[in-house]
């Protein structure tokens, strides 16, 4: 009787695990569907695009598209432009998110949870909500058609400093004591044994703000006047009428510029994990 029932609860979590995967599987698929389209929309030949049915696999497979997308618009300064301002952004909203997060999560003061909160409530006003504060703001600092007018108003992360303040929190108090114990002040506190403690919640709001950065559009459409200092998704969204709606050069730009990110988060998302995981404990 005991075998049967240990083979009925075997067979019952081998059924689950399958079922789980199974749905993975299928929802992996549903969200890798568009990337898969678009590659394979680029790597076709132009009578291939439009044929009825439709070939998931294109033959043959040509290049064509990629070289002249590279060729036909100022690519390079477009890609260099976003990793520019991607790069600001990151340091910018790190940076000021960890420095935001140590006094709410490990200072004890008046007020600290009512401040936190208080923080928090701009998450549920839209993005488009701010547009006209801050363009008016940009146009009083003199940034106009600069790269920190990009950067600028996404310097600090609400979400960022909810992640970092949660990972702080999950840090022993012992540690604390004890590098105050050998004469560390508040910064060295903060820089030498509470920073390198939260990494990867700092890599997870790297992710976070390279996606975020990277895939900006309206933003730097208003602030951004020079065509020289366009970023990659302002410039591609003028291949509609640049190539008359040729979907190759459109899916071939678009995967060009989808690789950074899937770069960048194959090699962190471990970090990423973490620092979610870090945020959950408390």
């Amino acid at each position: 009787m005991r075998k049967k029932g240990k083979k009925q609860i075997n067979n019952k979590k081998i059924i689950k695990i399958t079922l789980n995967y199974v749905l993975l599987i299928i929802l992996a698929l549903f969200f890798i569907f568009p990337f898969l389209w678009a590659l394979s929309t680029s790597l076709k030949t132009a009578t291939d695009v439009l044929a009825w049915p439709p070939k998931w696999i294109p033959k043959p497979a040509t290049l064509d598209a990629y070289k002249y997308v590279v060729e036909n618009i100022p690519f390079p300064r477009y890609f260099l432009n976003s990793l520019i301002i991607t790069a600001l952004g990151i340091i910018f909203n790190v940076v000021f998110a960890s420095l935001a997060a140590y006094p709410l999560a490990r200072l004890e003061f008046k007020g600290r949870n009512l401040l936190f909160f208080l923080i928090l409530l701009p998450m549920m006003i839209p993005i488009q909500g701010g547009l006209i504060v801050n363009f008016i703001t940009i146009l009083n600092l003199k940034l106009f058609d600069t790269y920190l007018a990009v950067v600028l108003p996404s310097a600090v992360n609400i979400f960022g400093i909810f992640i970092m303040r949660q990972n702080y929190l999950s840090i022993p108090r012992d540690l604390e004591d004890a590098a105050r114990i050998d004469g560390c002040n508040e910064f060295q506190l903060w820089w030498k044994i509470m920073f390198p403690m939260v990494r990867p919640a700092a890599t997870a709001l790297s992710i976070i703000s390279f996606a975020g950065f990277w895939n900006a559009f309206l933003w730097p459409l208003i602030v951004l006047q020079s065509q020289n200092k366009f970023p990659l998704q302002v410039g591609l969204s003028y291949l509609n009428s640049m190539f008359e709606q040729n979907y190759r050069y459109i899916t071939a730009s678009l995967i060009i510029a989808s690789i950074p990110i899937l770069v960048f988060f194959f090699f962190t998302q471990r970090y990423f994990i973490e620092g979610y995981q870090g945020a959950l404990k408390q």
